[in-house]
């Protein structure tokens, strides 16, 4: 069952890969586009923790996005140690394209499927999940 789980995600995420190759991100980067879509000006601490993500791969992130020109990065006035990430006009432009390429990737990964398999495949998801992050978290500072 990991080794099916594990070949899926890793398909999954080369083609995501490639689809967001063609409007401009990499993997991952959609992720930190579309959680300041939700809250925009957000620290770099909060983005990791809401991701579960570490910092310095958000940092890395971040960089390439404001290189890009997708998001800005600012200092706090409240904590000048605070770095507040916001998107640019040009990050907000392209949080619909990223839309699109979700919505795209959604419907290959599931066009042969029944509306009631596509059900079952979000039960099932959601029933393994909880239980894939407790262990997650129990195994915390265990490397």
């Amino acid at each position: 069952m990991g080794s099916i789980c594990l070949r899926r995600k890793k398909s999954h995420h080369a083609l995501a890969g490639q689809m967001l190759r063609k409007i401009g991100l990499f993997a991952g980067q959609e992720i930190i586009i579309m959680q300041l879509r939700d809250q925009d000006g957000q620290s770099q601490n909060c983005l990791g923790r809401t991701l579960g993500v570490d910092h310095s791969t958000v940092a890395k992130t971040v960089r390439r996005l404001e290189d890009a020109g997708l998001v800005t990065r600012s200092r706090s006035k409240e904590d000048g140690r605070v770095t507040i990430v916001s998107l640019t006009q040009a990050g907000r432009d392209l949080q619909t394209k990223v839309l699109g390429v979700w919505s795209s990737l959604e419907r290959i990964t599931t066009e042969d499927l029944t509306e009631q398999e596509k059900e079952l495949l979000v039960i099932l998801s959601q029933k393994i999940a909880p239980r894939v992050n407790t262990a997650l978290d129990h195994n915390k500072g265990c490397e």
